[in-house]
């Protein structure tokens, strides 16, 4: 019953927050195509005033990241009052705050950044935003509310409470099952949330990770924490690795290890994890999205912010200045809705 009430709770909470985020696009009511303020009756999707906006991002060296970027730059297509203009991706913070302070000179309209480090980007969002640059924030954030219009975020918190919930609605009934997780980098913020969400809705059916590994977000890294923790480990009931990039090589070192005895639960929502899901030939029975359409949905809030328009469908007149994407459970039963927007592992 606890897990049910968690469940339900997180449910309400995200259900809110799709409300904001699904108003990015599709926007009934608005304002006119300049950055005056807002006026009523004008049609967001309708053609306005042409902005410039700046995308910059890491290097697409992973399959999420890739889909981030393809993602942003299909979405500025979609509109003609929009031109693109695309950073080189790196990893690199000193190239990308040069790319950064190019967009300033440039006098871009807007700038959409996905900072590879979001502290060492901090500064130069700073200043693009002191120039009258409005920046949204992607993914990783800022280390000042200063330094962005608005930040758009993955729930990675979420993430894991999305996991941990879906485990202990298989799991509850059963206090003595072995709960094991392979996490992404143990340094990154991002995964220490994870974790604790993980905890978190765990302990509320009273569960508990019993057997824990650290990789590294990469396929190879996932093989070698996989198969270090099946040694550790002799018998699992339930996995959740926390990202479908990995996810190939944890399943790898699983097929080579000839276990079968757990289901698993990835992280990110891969199209390669949801084929297998959906195939229901593999102990892969869901993963959890983490979207990659948050470069996309940083255009079109720039678009708006930049011809000073608003999320038409709420009564506030402007572009909230935070939103939270919700990271819900994909498994068989739900997948079809969300294979079109998978990326490839």
């Amino acid at each position: 019953m606890r897990a049910a009430r968690t469940r339900g709770r997180m449910l309400a909470a995200a259900g809110a927050m799709l409300a904001v985020a699904g108003l990015v696009t599709g926007c009934t009511a608005g304002t006119d195509s300049t950055s005056s303020g807002p006026t009523n009756n004008a049609n967001n999707t309708e053609t306005g005033e042409t902005v410039r906006i700046g995308w910059s991002g890491p290097a697409a060296d992973h399959g999420w990241l890739g889909a981030i970027n393809s993602a942003a730059i299909a979405e500025a297509e979609k509109y003609d009052d929009v031109e693109l203009v695309v950073a080189e991706g790196t990893n690199d913070a000193n190239l990308q705050i040069s790319q950064v302070e190019t967009f300033i000179n440039d006098e871009l309209d807007a700038i959409v950044l996905l900072p590879t480090d979001g502290a060492a980007l901090t500064e130069v969002a700073i200043k693009a935003m002191e120039a009258g640059i409005p920046v949204i924030n992607v993914d990783r954030e800022f280390s000042s509310t200063f330094a962005a219009r608005v930040t758009v975020l993955g729930d990675n918190y979420g993430m894991g409470v999305s996991a941990g919930t879906y485990i202990c609605e298989q799991l509850g009934d059963n206090p003595d099952a072995v709960v094991a997780e392979i996490a992404g980098i143990d340094s990154l913020p991002l995964t220490q949330d994870r974790s604790r969400g993980f905890s978190d809705a765990l302990g509320d059916c009273g569960l508990e990770v019993s057997n824990r590994v650290a990789a590294d977000f990469t396929v190879q890294g996932g093989e070698a924490a996989a198969s270090q923790l099946l040694s550790a480990a002799p018998q699992i009931d339930a996995l959740w690795n926390h990202d479908d990039d990995q996810g190939v090589g944890v399943l790898a070192a699983i097929d080579s290890a000839g276990r079968d005895e757990f289901f698993m639960v990835g992280g990110a929502g891969s199209k390669n994890a949801m084929d297998a899901i959906k195939s229901g030939d593999s102990v892969l029975e869901a993963t959890v999205i983490y979207p990659s359409t948050q470069g996309a949905d940083g255009v079109a809030l720039a678009r708006l912010v930049a011809q000073g328009k608003s999320l038409g469908d709420l009564v506030e007149q402007d572009v909230p200045t935070r939103i939270v994407l919700y990271a819900p459970v994909v498994t068989a039963d739900n997948v079809d809705e969300y294979l079109p927007t998978a990326f490839t592992s």
